[in-house]
Order: structure tokens, then C-alpha cells, then sequence
């Protein structure tokens, strides 16, 4: 399938603007006990405020860190920042260690896991609910898991060239929004491509499913373990970010305005089961935010989100409606469990050139058999990614995915080119090479090396995964930040701590009144 405009930014100005292209992480990883439990003490406060801190804050539960790298330029310093906060979080968290797998450690029930606090503001306060709305809804088990998200957009000067390249009647930030959007839609597509290639989650510890229905099945006779012989991300399937209830949504992405009317009407409508726990419990205390299919705009589990950064006290889709988008998440990649910092740049660059795709290529509107066939898609290659001979459907049926994948790394090429020829070298080519040989079967992919080790090794999911969390764990404590950088995140924490003091001086009204007006913007994206 030919590439438009790709002859027209090949010309040594615009491939040069291919040089802006910004990249951030947003990587999850679990505390765990020297055990391999769910560490249950609080965030260190030598990490800083998780409600303020840039880099270092937490997700679902207490133990669920999450780290932020921001926008940079490159893959290597976007990876730089990620390794010091890793080399300082180590530093501060004793004999704990930092779980390394998509799928969580050794979990008890849902009391044994602590939900994030966030101090006593409203937007603390709304935070820590929200989260215990999540575990009333789907469990905290399923909220344990960890994942990494790669954010992704292009520069100003880049959009201004498509712009006039286009020769658009739009604003530039009308322009950038809709061509996002169907960046938005072809990967949502081809997604079922990066789980295929980086799924990292085929198998999983038992204490994780107990009590709950699933198809997995033990791994070489060991009870503790359980796995699907073909999957590659447990994570994206059922027993992770999915639910019955959200797969009655049908969220549509060919604009701004539908993707912002589905998403508020999910959020402002009740829905029964909810509505039947009530927002409060029976000694009137908040657990959860409200009735709707979706607290937030955050609940709807989606592998791409449009994004713009909020102003304090603004919603998500609210930023959106006001800015229109300024990058794009990436959310459906596990963590590699054989590389420290869970992605290399190896990976990022092959990010890059498949979204530059999803960009040039035309993007032709969807509607709602398309989004059934592209969550069947997902089902299939989370659980049978790797049976020899899988289809997946696309618009003309079904198709094997060894064909389609192989069309795809071929067009993917053109574009690996061209970033090639901005920085120079090969290393954009080498990295759809390297996926290329994946496909091929020449090399493995992370779920299938992380089975062969552990049949090779006799071990189980949990002696397997504690090995690697603890060849990790030396891998950083064996290069200790010098005393300077120690300085400046232990600065960086006192610095959150007193942004959180200072927000919650701040409030004004009852938290009752924060969380009206926080949702009246929700009726506002409806208009």
C-alpha cells in the first residue's frame, strides 16, 4: 500500500523535522518484600508527594510506583532519565524489591492490598477514591498489574509543514487534532501487531486468579503457575484491563467531538449495579466517585489515548475540548522483563516508526463492526498469539497474521527509512529488522522466551520472576547516583511535599462542591 506524502518528506527539509519527534515514558512497577509479597509499607517520603512529585508518583495501590520521564528527543535520554529515578528509588526502599513482570507477585486478598493515598486536598482525596472505586468495581487483583506507556508526538514545526503541505482551512490546532485522530484509528488497527511482538505475559501465579474464573491452565504440572500455551499478554486479556461492563461501550474515534460524546455520556449516565452500591458505604464514607459506566474518562481501559496535558482541578477530556490533542499514549505494551528498565530504545524506535505510520497512512473512517472486529482481534492474539495459523479479522475477512504482519514491517520500512535519513545510521531500519525476525520465527518473542526459560530452567512463574527482579535489583544498586544527583531528588521530594501542604491549604468549599464542579465538565464535552 503506497505511503502518501511520503516522496514529499523525504526532501532534505521536511525528514529533518522528523528530528522533533518527543517521546516520554510512564513506566509501572510493584514494590515487593524480599519474599516476593505485595510490600504493604507506605510510600517512602523520601520519594516525595505522589499527588505533586514530576517523576516519582504512585498508580493504583501504595506499592504500584510509577515513574515519568518527560518529553525528550531521543530514545537514549529519555531512557537516561528513567535509569537515575530507578537508581534513586532503590536507594530509598531498603530490601524491597521492584517487580519486574507485567503480572503482579504473590497476592493475597483484596484487604492485603493498599489503596494509593494522596493527603487531605479534594484532588487527593478524589484521587484515593477514585482508586477504591476501581477496586469495588473489578477487584484491586486486577488493578496490581503493571505496564508501560510511551507518549508520542511530533513537533509544531512538523504540523505546520503537513499543514501547508495539505493545504488545510483548519487551524493548526484543529489540523493537528484530526490528523491524530487518525494516527488513533489505524493504530487501533494494527495494534494486535505490538502485542504479537512485546507481549510479555503468558503465564501467571496462581494466588493471582483465586476465587475467579478463567481459562488458564497449570504450567508443566505445577498448580502455582498458570498459563495459555499460545498467549502472549495475559495482561490485555480478561484477567486483566477488561471488563464485561466496558465492552458494551462503543467508544468512536473519527473525530474529537464523537470520541468526547461517548466518553461523557459513559461517565454522566448511572449505571444499575452501580448505582446499587452507592457512591458511599453503610457508615457514609466515599467508595467511589459516582454511578456512571465510568467514574473518569481514566476507567475506560483503552490500549490509545488522546492526550493534552490538564491545568489543576480540569479533566481529561476537558483539556481535550479546550486545547485539542498534543501527543498520543500508548497503553497496550507489557514490561520486558528481560531488560532493567522494562523497553529499550530498540523497542522505542520501532514505536516511532510504526505511529509515524499509523500517520501517513490513510486512515478512512470507522464504525461500530469495525470496533467489534478490533476487540476480537485483541482477544485472539492476547490468548492464541502464537498458535501456528491464526487470522485476525480486517476489512476484507480474515487474514493470517504472519501475512498481514509481514505488509505491515514491509510499509513500515519506507517510514523507518526516512527516520534513518534525519539521524543517520540504521538504526530505525535494524529495529523493524529485529521484529521482522520475530515474525519469521528466527527469534523469540518475550512471552515465548519467558516459557522457554522457565520449561528449560524447571522453575515457576514466581522462582522465574524472582530471579529476575533480584538480577535488577543489583543491576542498580551496583551504580549508585553520586551525591549531587542524590541531592536533587531528595530536593525534588521536599519540593513536592510542600506543593501537596500548599494545595491543601488551598481548598476552598466542601469536597461535595469540588466534585460538582469537577463534573460539570463532563455536561460541558456533551455540547
Amino acid at each position: 500500500m503506497p505511503i502518501p506524502h511520503l516522496a514529499a518528506l523525504s526532501q532534505a527539509k521536511p525528514v529533518q523535522l522528523l528530528k522533533g519527534i518527543r517521546r516520554g515514558l510512564e513506566k509501572e512497577s510493584l514494590r515487593v518484600a524480599s519474599d516476593g509479597t505485595l510490600a504493604q509499607t507506605p510510600h517512602a517520603q523520601t520519594l516525595g508527594s505522589a499527588l505533586t512529585h514530576e517523576s516519582i508518583t504512585t498508580d493504583f495501590s501504595e506499592a504500584l510506583l510509577e515513574f515519568i520521564t518527560p518529553p525528550v528527543t531521543t530514545p537514549e535520554e529519555a531512557l537516561r532519565v528513567l535509569d537515575r529515578i530507578h537508581r534513586y528509588t532503590y536507594s530509598q526502599i531498603g530490601e524491597e524489591r521492584l517487580w519486574v513482570n507485567s503480572m503482579p507477585c504473590v497476592i493475597g486478598t483484596d484487604s492485603d492490598i493498599p489503596v494509593a493515598r494522596y493527603g487531605d486536598s479534594h484532588s487527593g482525596n478524589m484521587k484515593t477514591i477514585y482508586r477504591l472505586g476501581l477496586g469495588l468495581r473489578y477487584g484491586r487483583a486486577m488493578q496490581t498489574i503493571a505496564g508501560i506507556h510511551y507518549n508520542f508526538s511530533l513537533s509544531d514545526e512538523f504540523w505546520q509543514w503537513l499543514h501547508e503541505f495539505e493545504d488545510s482551512s483548519e487551524s493548526l490546532s484543529e489540523f493537528k487534532t484530526r490528523r491524530y485522530f487518525d494516527l488513533i484509528r489505524n493504530f487501533r488497527r494494527n495494534y494486535w501487531l505490538l502485542i504479537y511482538l512485546f507481549g510479555a505475559a503468558p503465564a501467571v501465579c496462581a494466588s493471582f486468579v483465586e476465587g475467579r474464573e478463567h481459562k488458564l491452565e497449570p504450567f508443566n504440572g505445577d498448580e502455582h503457575t498458570l498459563h495459555v500455551p499460545h498467549a502472549t499478554s495475559l495482561r490485555m486479556g480478561d484477567l486483566g484491563y477488561n471488563s464485561d461492563v466496558q465492552k458494551s461501550l462503543i467508544v468512536c474515534y473519527n473525530n474529537l467531538r464523537s470520541y468526547l460524546s461517548t466518553l461523557c455520556s459513559a461517565i454522566s449516565h448511572p449505571f444499575d449495579p452501580y448505582h446499587e452500591l452507592g457512591i458511599k458505604d453503610t457508615e457514609g464514607d466515599y467508595q467511589q466517585l459516582s454511578t456512571g459506566i465510568l467514574q473518569i474518562e481514566n476507567e475506560f481501559y483503552s490500549p490509545i489515548r488522546p492526550k493534552n496535558p490538564t491545568e489543576r482541578g480540569e479533566t481529561a477530556l476537558a483539556a481535550l475540548d479546550n486545547r485539542g490533542v498534543e501527543y498520543v499514549e500508548v497503553r497496550c505494551l507489557d514490561l520486558n522483563p528481560f531488560l532493567p528498565l522494562g523497553i529499550d530504545a530498540q523497542q522505542m524506535r520501532f514505536l516511532d516508526s510504526f505511529l509515524l505510520h499509523c500517520l501517513l497512512t490513510n486512515s478512512p473512517k470507522t464504525n461500530d463492526a469495525d470496533y467489534r472486529a478490533t476487540q476480537e482481534n485483541q482477544q485472539r492474539i492476547v490468548y492464541r498469539g502464537h498458535e501456528p495459523g491464526l487470522k485476525l479479522r480486517n476489512s476484507d475477512g480474515e487474514r493470517e497474521i504472519g501475512d498481514w504482519a509481514s505488509q505491515l514491517l514491509g510499509e513500515m520500512d519506507s517510514v523507518a527509512e526516512l527516520l534513518d535519513r534525519a539521524w543517520g545510521g540504521d538504526q530505525y531500519r535494524s529495529a523493524v529488522g529485529v521484529q521482522r525476525a520475530k515474525v519469521r520465527g528466527e527469534i523469540p518473542t518475550p512471552a515465548q522466551q519467558i516459557l522457554a526459560e522457565m520449561e528449560e530452567q524447571n522453575l515457576s512463574f514466581y522462582q522465574w520472576a524472582m530471579e529476575k527482579a533480584e538480577q535488577h535489583r543489583h543491576y542498580f544498586l551496583e551504580r549508585p547516583l553520586d551525591s549531587d544527583s542524590v541531592r536533587d531528588f531528595s530536593r525534588q521530594a521536599e519540593k513536592s511535599l510542600l506543593r501537596q501542604k500548599q494545595i491543601e491549604a488551598e481548598d476552598k468549599g466542601s469536597f461535595e462542591e469540588f466534585l460538582s464542579h469537577y463534573y460539570a465538565q463532563y455536561i460541558c464535552c456533551q455540547g
